[in-house]
């Protein structure tokens, strides 16, 4: 698989990164560490050798999961993990940092990331220079090597990026969910500064196994996601089924073509969970699929069925609250 840069820095990383909120476990159904293990290694045999975890997935679980699955192999992975919005002073940072250095085996970080801006879940607001400057002082001392933010508006990316160098950003962006692209995208562009997509896949909305009518068990995140409920998962529906020609033309999965459009737009990357080794091999073979500009623009016009009519509902996916 080709790598790309991750913004300026010299760390390379898969176009389809490996997302692990799922095995932290908390907030999902019917997970299973063996299974999250195979599932991750499968991932880094097929060529996405980036991971991306989280302290707060499973208060470091996730990330213990990570390190069992990769230790081996830890000097070929790219490991991403993320700062919680409760942990964002300056010795807070630090100290999260070292726990998850601790949780992952290893003595560096390739990205480290802010999770949600301060104030996100009523969390302590701190000022973004202080978080910054703890960052800024664990690269210099090596523990990291490059600095994201994830859930960062373009206003909130411009006010940090002045007290140092950020070099991703992880917003939810799919085909079905493109808010970004209307806020900090152009900014992304401009500045050389990778997107790592997450929920590239809608939470599985666009792999086409969830039928009209499906319901999801209260426990699962999913339940309290906007595109699952009312008109939006009818319109979703329909723009499934113009999806379906296209994918059977190309003999690839809807996941693989959703995964292809997205890892095709300007600086875009995507970061797709995997219950199981199969989910994850499948999601690598997303890279070989080859869409012509005709075909991407197709798949631009179905896709907006579904998000011109969440154009007035701001950044975040769920209902929460």
């Amino acid at each position: 698989m080709e790598t790309r840069s991750l913004g300026n820095s010299d760390i390379q990383i898969s176009p389809v990164l490996m997302g692990t909120w799922q095995a932290g476990k908390r907030m999902w159904v019917g997970i299973e560490d063996a299974d999250t293990i195979k599932a991750i290694r499968a991932a880094f045999e097929s060529g996405i050798t980036t991971i991306d975890t989280a302290e707060v997935y499973g208060e470091g679980h996730s990330e213990q999961v990570v390190a069992e699955a990769l230790s081996d192999v830890r000097d070929q992975a790219v490991y991403a993990t993320k700062v919680f919005a409760n942990h964002l002073k300056y010795d807070q940072v630090i100290e999260a940092c070292d726990r998850s250095l601790k949780n992952l085996k290893t003595d560096y970080i390739d990205l480290y990331q802010i999770h949600w801006p301060c104030g996100a879940f009523n969390s302590e607001l701190v000022p973004i220079e202080e978080t910054m400057r703890a960052l800024n002082d664990l690269k210099q001392q090596g523990k990291i090597r490059a600095i994201g933010v994830s859930n960062f508006s373009r206003a909130q990316l411009e006010e940090a990026s002045q007290y140092g160098r950020i070099d991703s950003l992880q917003p939810p962006y799919s085909l079905f969910w493109r808010y970004v692209e209307t806020d900090a995208v152009p900014y992304c562009v401009e500045n050389n500064i990778s997107i790592l997509a997450y929920s590239p896949l809608a939470q599985g909305l666009l792999t086409g196994k969830f039928g009209p009518g499906h319901t999801f068990d209260s426990a699962d995140n999913r339940a309290k996601n906007k595109l699952f409920q009312g008109e939006n998962y009818e319109r979703a529906q329909t723009a499934l089924d113009k999806l379906r020609p296209i994918a059977e033309r190309h003999q690839f999965t809807l996941a693989n073509l959703a995964l292809a459009w997205l890892i095709a737009q300007p600086q875009a990357n995507a970061i797709a969970g995997a219950r199981n080794a199969e989910q994850s091999v499948q999601n690598a073979q997303a890279t070989e699929v080859k869409l012509s500009a005709e075909e991407l623009q197709e798949i631009d016009a179905i896709g907006r069925i579904v998000t011109d009519q969440l154009a007035n509902e701001g950044p975040v996916m769920w209902s929460w609250g």
